[in-house]
């Protein structure tokens, strides 16, 4: 039975939305029952932005994700706030160019990549989000590349698939 609860967060104008936005897709195109929840403060860029996603096999009881299977942090803010939220054994993805700090726990797994660093090698930071989505993608499988390509493509612009999917390799590299 394949189950992800997942916990995107950042600065607002990071991607944090539509990362999650894009695996909430590819979760619907896979089949599978999907919740999406953003969540951000009253100033747009710049303030703290996360959102909740759901992707499961079983009905989804609630869209407010409470103990989350995998957290994904592209600021320290947000490895602060949910950290300690992260089930034992669970999955933090970090931007490690934007985190300045170690995860203190030792109950989980810990993926450091230096995602700004990575996208501004394939042209854009504004793609650090899908190095990381897509570490998260291959390493937990929830749904498979070529699922989220798919949907990148039909819900994203044409014009920057092409870089989003160099950027979801990248992140995946870095699992492989």
């Amino acid at each position: 039975m394949a189950s992800q609860e997942i916990i995107f967060a950042g600065f607002g104008g990071q991607g944090i939305l539509s990362m999650g936005k894009f695996l909430a897709y590819a979760g619907m195109d896979a089949n599978m029952n999907v919740s999406w929840l953003p969540s951000y403060g009253p100033e747009m860029r710049g303030g703290t932005a996360n959102c909740s996603v759901i992707l499961t096999d079983d009905q989804v009881g609630s869209p407010i994700v409470t103990m989350p299977t995998s957290v994904v942090v592209m600021n320290r803010p947000s490895l602060d706030k949910f950290e300690k939220e992260l089930v034992k054994g669970g999955l933090l993805i970090i931007d490690s160019d934007l985190v300045d700090r170690e995860p203190v726990r030792a109950d989980i797994e810990i993926i450091k990549i230096p995602a700004q660093t990575e996208a501004a090698n394939i042209g854009s930071k504004q793609i650090a989000n899908m190095v990381l989505l897509g570490a998260l993608v291959a390493k937990t499988n929830i749904v498979t590349m070529e699922v989220l390509l798919q949907s990148l493509r039909e819900h994203g612009k044409e014009k920057f698939f092409e870089i989003n999917k160099k950027a979801l390799e990248i992140g995946a590299s870095y699992v492989k």
